[in-house]
């Protein structure tokens, strides 16, 4: 179910291994996720993650991260918010949980 605002984002069948981990291979998009994965799940607003990066830039690594199928991201007012898709572990069990451990090795 979409919220008002959300952005387009594929639906979980559609969702292609390839492009998740291609967007998984940016060090700064992994950041991003693994960020979300210790938060509490709730939506967070886009400009309270530090990205070193103009603001063209950071748009283009939440749309990769969208479009991979791995978050939700809605505009609401001066803001966008995002959260990571709770239906994701659905789709690909165990993925999200070793992506959180990844850069801990």
């Amino acid at each position: 179910m979409q919220m008002t605002g959300e952005l387009p984002a594929p639906e979980l069948t559609e969702i292609n291994l390839n492009a998740v981990f291609s967007a998984l291979a940016d060090p700064l998009r992994r950041g991003i996720v693994r960020e979300l994965l210790d938060g509490d799940g709730s939506e967070r607003a886009c400009a309270s993650f530090e990205l070193p990066k103009a603001k063209s830039t950071r748009t283009h690594h939440w749309r990769v991260l969208r479009e991979a199928g791995l978050i939700r991201q809605r505009d609401a007012g001066n803001g966008t918010f995002v959260r990571l898709r709770s239906e994701f572990d659905d789709r690909f069990p165990g993925l999200l949980a070793t992506i959180a451990k990844l850069d801990e090795i």
